[in-house]
C-alpha cells in the first residue's frame, strides 16, 4: 500500500479534528461512552476523506517520456520529416 502524501494527511487530520469539534457541540454529551463513540466516528470520517482524496496521475512512460506529443494532447502525432496528404499534393504539383 503506498505512503500517503501531505494532502492526504492534511484532510484527513482536518475533517477529525473538525468533526470531533462539531459533534461534541452539537451532542452535548459529557459521558466517556459518548465521547469515545464520538471520537471513533470522527477517527473514521478522517480516514475515509484521506483514502478519497484524489492523487495525481503518474506521467505514462513511452512517448510522453521522450517530449513527443502523444494523441492524447489533441496534436497529431506525425514525425519531423513526413508532410500531410495535401503538402504532398502541393509539393508533386510544384515540380
Amino acid at each position: 500500500m503506498p505512503r500517503p502524501n501531505a494532502a492526504q494527511l492534511a484532510y484527513g487530520s482536518c475533517t477529525v479534528i473538525f468533526s470531533t469539534l462539531a459533534m461534541l457541540l452539537l451532542s452535548q454529551t459529557s459521558s466517556g461512552l459518548g465521547i469515545t463513540v464520538i471520537a471513533l466516528a470522527a477517527l473514521a470520517l478522517g480516514l475515509l476523506v484521506a483514502v478519497t482524496v484524489p492523487l495525481p496521475r503518474p506521467a505514462s512512460s513511452g512517448a510522453r517520456s521522450a517530449g513527443r506529443p502523444s494523441a492524447q494532447d489533441g496534436r497529431p502525432t506525425a514525425s519531423v520529416g513526413s508532410a500531410t496528404p495535401a503538402e504532398s499534393v502541393h509539393e508533386t504539383a510544384n515540380r
